[in-house]
């Protein structure tokens, strides 16, 4: 499996399972205290363009800190998730061998930008699992997983 092809099954997984939850689970969370469905998709848009940001992409000048609190329909949410997976995808189909073993400034030693690369891919996922637990919560079917080839 190459990065971009793990991108892109985790990516096709998020998109659907964010489309299949009905727009009044956006707002629900497990309890108090915990990030909402909304925020957990926010969460993951703006891991992805800080990390760009790590390997030397400019961010989207309408990023804001609070984006996890402002951003919290189905209607803003996907749309947000979207460009923020194509905007990785576009950056690892751009980055040549040479660059993905430049390193980067970041908080892990040794950093390179496929380290950076694949921490947003593992990230993903991580999420993209919490999520499906959320949708199960809510009686949310998860869509059947995709293969990626």
């Amino acid at each position: 499996m190459s990065p971009s092809n793990e991108l892109l099954y985790v990516s096709q997984q998020l998109i659907a399972l964010a489309e299949a939850t009905p727009a009044e689970k956006f707002a629900w969370r497990p309890v108090s205290g915990v990030r909402s469905t909304s925020e957990m998709y926010m969460h993951i848009v703006t891991a992805n363009f800080g990390l760009l940001k790590v390997i030397g992409l400019d961010t989207p000048a309408d990023l804001s800190e609070n984006l996890e609190k402002t951003v919290t329909t189905k209607a803003e949410v996907i749309p947000w998730l979207k460009r923020s997976l194509d905007a990785v995808k576009t950056a690892l189909a751009a980055a040549t061998p040479e660059e993905m073993q430049r390193k980067v400034k970041n908080p892990e030693p040794d950093a390179t930008v496929f380290g950076i690369f694949l921490r947003i891919i593992i990230h993903a996922n991580e999420h993209r699992g919490q999520l499906v637990a959320y949708a199960r919560m809510t009686g949310v079917v998860p869509p059947p997983l995709q293969s990626s080839s």
